[in-house]
């Protein structure tokens, strides 16, 4: 009888090789699809609080649109420069946002900072496209007399230069100017021409921005010194209208003088009307409120009294012209746009214009107390200054400011979700407007080095 064999059958080594194999790579495939998800999931997560962050960063910019609307409500009465110690420039926190606002530093001491100076910028510093002339924009730094052609060229109607725009498909507006960026239009523009090294346009030389003359200092494009915002009311803030002293009776004028508490009224209203009014030639007028300042200063009212009833007296009625456009506020400009008016009212001479414009940056360095008016400018520039002549020629200066531009930078938690918008605001009316908003975000980071280096900090503890 035979004997049943219980052994089982062996499987062939190679068969249980295969299949150890085959899980092994169904593992691995397993493994590696659960690290993919996990990876994206990662990522995914990086790039919701990328996001969350982003949204807390814009709403903390319109927080900060709202806090600039109510610090100029509070702060730029009277054409006023609110002063930034006055309100929060930086890291101002809104949740867990935090905004700064991106200025420019009236006096910069270091010209090779990377630190943004924070706070508003006065576009009243700066010169006016829709109203500055072929010499006055030509004098700018960089600019080419051509450009200076096709930049007037482009907002009349009739052209001066024939300009070729058949290759870009447009032609010229004819019309003014409605934002700087506009610029870019005009024929003959260059990204060198009109940001020059500030790519970002912060107002520093950033690391990641190249010094093209290696000079060691900013050099900035035309951005940095037009607006075409610029425009002074020629009435008070209630609707009701300023004194014209030159077309005031003698009464009106000392009514002025009285009211506003200037020394000796009946005495300077009486030489201000015999001027205007002498017994025997033509009657006169003053050709601007500095040409006015400047009278009275000759006749011994002081910069003290001028500046209390400068905000009630004009030289031009309401009714024929209801804003002054293009004035240059000569408390905030900076030199290089003050040389480029002076070389261009004194008939391009460079050494005179850089002379008096020292002396006016001198002067108001050193008299901080004494910037009331425009009468202070007299004052610096002293009698016989062929600037200062060509000054009172026209209405070309101010110690007002009407429109400010906010640019306003924020970031959410732990520093991330950054976004930059700017924003122009017009308070001539009385009432903080918003007149023109523009994203700059995709320049890059403008907060300069200190402030990522104090984000990351704050990040790591």
């Amino acid at each position: 009888m035979k004997l049943a064999n219980n052994n089982p059958v062996s499987q062939p080594r190679g068969e249980n090789a295969s299949v150890l194999v085959l899980v092994l790579w169904i593992c691995l495939g397993l493994v590696s699809i659960a690290l993919y998800f996990a990876s994206s999931m990662t990522y995914e997560l990086r790039a919701a609080d990328n996001r969350v962050n982003g949204v807390a960063a814009e709403q903390a910019i319109e927080g900060a649109a709202r806090y600039v609307g109510y610090v100029l409500q509070n702060y730029a009465t009277n054409g006023a420069v609110p002063d930034p110690s006055q309100f929060k420039t930086t890291a101002v926190e809104v949740g867990d946002a935090k905004f700064w606002i991106i200025g420019r530093d009236p006096d910069p001491d270091d010209a090779n900072s990377t630190d943004p100076y924070f706070a508003l910028i006065d576009e009243n510093s700066k010169i006016n496209l829709n109203t500055a002339d072929t010499n006055e924009l030509a004098y700018l730094p960089n600019m080419t007399p051509d450009f200076a052609f096709a930049i007037v060229d482009w907002r009349t109607t009739n052209g001066i230069l024939s300009m070729d725009y058949a290759s870009p498909g447009y032609s010229e507006k004819g019309a003014g100017f409605e934002s700087v960026d506009e610029l870019r239009l005009v024929y003959g523009a260059t990204v060198d021409l009109l940001a020059g090294e500030d790519i970002n346009r912060n107002g520093v030389l950033d690391k990641s921005e190249k010094d093209l003359n290696g000079n060691g200092e900013l050099d900035p494009g035309l951005f940095e010194y037009t607006t075409v915002w610029t425009r002074e009311p020629n009435f008070h803030s209630d609707g009701t209208e300023m004194t014209n002293v030159n077309t005031a009776t003698q009464s009106q004028i000392t009514s002025l003088l009285r009211d506003d508490g200037a020394s000796s009224p009946d005495q300077r209203a009486t030489q201000i009307y015999s001027y205007l009014h002498p017994r025997t030639g033509a009657a006169k007028s003053f050709n601007g409120l500095f040409d006015f300042a400047a009278y009275c200063r000759t006749i011994g009212m002081s910069a003290d009294d001028f500046a209390l009833i400068v905000n009630d007296v004009t030289t031009t009625n309401a009714s024929s012209k209801a804003y002054i456009r293009g004035r240059i506020n000569v408390n905030t400009a900076n030199a290089t746009v003050l040389t480029a008016l002076f070389e261009d009212l004194d008939n391009g001479d460079e050494s005179t214009a850089e002379s008096a414009v020292q002396t006016l940056v001198s002067y108001r360095q050193q008299n901080p107390q004494n910037l009331g008016s425009v009468a202070w400018v007299y004052d610096a520039l002293g009698t016989g200054n062929s600037v200062l002549t060509a000054l009172r020629a026209g209405d070309y200066i101010t110690t007002h400011s009407f429109q400010f531009t906010a640019d306003i930078a924020a970031v959410g938690a732990y520093g991330r979700g950054y976004r930059r918008t700017k924003f122009i605001f017009d308070v001539s009316d009385g009432t903080p407007k918003i007149l023109y908003r523009q994203d700059l975000s995709r320049l890059g980071w403008a907060l300069g080095d200190k402030v990522r280096t104090d984000l990351l900090a704050q990040n790591s503890q």
